[in-house]
């Protein structure tokens, strides 16, 4: 059976077609990716809203390219960026921009001299992040952002799906709701009396499915619910394995492992997964964005050397090898450290990064490179222990995903040697788009769209 899976990222919008048969056999018939340049301009630094409609017309030509191209596919699955959200009209339309998970509104100082994150943890005892939707959405009720006629809300992709078959309420599955914030895992549900108390009232909640449904069909193709992009590039990379830890690092950085039991902790989330079963994830803010940082550093240097401004990404490539060497033969003490936390921590937002231990002979570019790369892996390995001493997982085998370990192999050897298990990279580039299109095959039940 053909299926596509659709996967509409912050900067990118990737599609896949592939052919699936029984035992869960697969093949990669044609992958596509699109820039998704769809930023608003605005005047805050801390807003980052997202052009919605933009979006669902760039994803939208992309799903009729490949129906195009191959008539005899069956069924669409759908992924995306979580967290963020998007209000719909009770016809549902989409009545305002994207508001992304990069966004901040919910650590600016409010009134009373604190963020709502802070007030969020002081009146509920939850946590939750900027950029988490409900910390959106109560910031938006607060300061009287949102349409007149918005009657909910939910993610870009869970719009696309309502956009495609005509649905006018959307229908979440549980991986995304958990991505809002206020969300009980455990019992599959939204914390009602917890956002009673931060003045949410129930109305404005999504419907929540925790198995796959249809939502309806797309020229004559089964549409299904939407999963999170993380658990669409667990399935896309892993399958439904347990043992097995997936690192990816892109712009953020994270590792899952799948486990049958609940279990959360400062740092790490237990995200619902399908079957029953929860990803249990660290996240890191930086991630691959603390590399990306490093090489705008040199490049911004070498511009005002020579004028000229290029990618030194292969020449950073060189430097970290070099780094790693050198490394090796230095002893503990004379080693230098960076601590990669440049964006915060979920659980402490305000944590700045570090570099110290710094020595005369490990003032280097080379070290500095190196460090960075150790400092990234250190903070996905540091949350790893709290997952293995929490739950006692046996981890026999590491699937590595994301640009920032494709194209990093000094990184990848850093992070093997970490974690002292075997790095293998994930079989398919689109993970997440290939996750989305094997999870249409799982409908427990069909619920179409009135």
């Amino acid at each position: 059976m053909k299926l596509i899976g659709i996967d509409i990222g912050t900067t990118t919008i990737s599609g896949i077609v592939m052919e699936h048969n029984i035992g869960n056999n697969a093949e990669l018939i044609e992958a596509k990716t699109i820039a998704n340049d769809s930023f608003l301009p605005t005047a805050n630094d801390w807003e980052k809203i997202q052009d919605a409609e933009q979006i669902i017309k760039k994803a939208k030509d992309l799903l009729d390219y490949f129906l195009d191209q191959y008539p005899e596919v069956k069924r669409i699955g759908l992924t995306g960026q979580m967290h963020g959200i998007l209000y719909v009209d009770k016809a549902g339309r989409c009545v305002s921009p994207l508001y992304t998970w990069q966004d901040g509104r919910g650590s600016l100082p409010e009134d009373n001299g604190i963020s709502l994150v802070e007030e969020i943890q002081q009146k509920c005892q939850v946590k939750a992040a900027s950029g988490y939707g409900m910390v959106t959405h109560i910031y938006n009720l607060r300061h009287h952002l949102i349409s007149d006629v918005a009657v909910s809300f939910c993610t870009i992709m869970d719009y696309f799906g309502m956009y495609l078959t005509g649905r006018k309420r959307a229908l979440i599955h549980a991986s995304n709701a958990a991505g809002f914030g206020f969300f009980d895992g455990y019992h599959m549900c939204f914390m009602k009396e917890e956002l009673g108390k931060i003045g949410i009232q129930e109305k404005w909640l999504p419907e929540v499915c925790g198995a796959m449904q249809e939502l309806g069909t797309y020229r004559n193709r089964i549409v299904t619910t939407a999963i999170g992009d993380n658990q669409a590039s667990f399935l896309g990379a892993v399958g439904n394995e347990n043992g097995t830890l997936l690192v990816n690092i892109g712009t953020g950085g994270q590792i899952s492992v799948l486990s049958d039991q609940y279990f959360a902790e400062d740092g790490i989330d237990a995200r619902p997964f399908l079957d029953g079963k929860y990803l249990l994830v660290g996240a890191s803010l930086c991630g691959g964005k603390a590399y990306a940082l490093l090489e705008e550093f040199f490049r911004k240097f070498v511009k005002q050397v020579t004028g000229q401004e290029k990618s030194l990404y292969g020449v950073l490539e060189n430097m970290a090898r070099k780094g790693k060497e050198t490394n090796a033969s230095r002893s503990k003490s004379r080693k230098l450290k960076v601590t990669t936390t440049f964006n915060g921590t979920r659980v402490n937002p305000e944590t700045g990064g570090s570099i110290t231990n710094l020595f005369a002979d490990n003032f280097t570019p080379e070290a500095f490179t190196y460090g960075v790369l150790e400092g990234m892996a250190l903070e996905l390995y540091q949350m790893y222990q709290i997952i293995r001493t929490g739950t006692y997982i046996q981890v026999t085998r590491m699937i590595g995903s994301g640009n920032g370990l494709r194209k990093n192999p000094v990184l990848c050897e850093i992070i093997e040697e970490i974690f002292g298990i075997k790095l293998i990279l994930a079989e398919y580039d689109e993970e997440a788009a290939t996750g989305a299109a094997i999870s249409s095959t799982l409908l427990k039940s069909i619920e179409r769209a009135k």
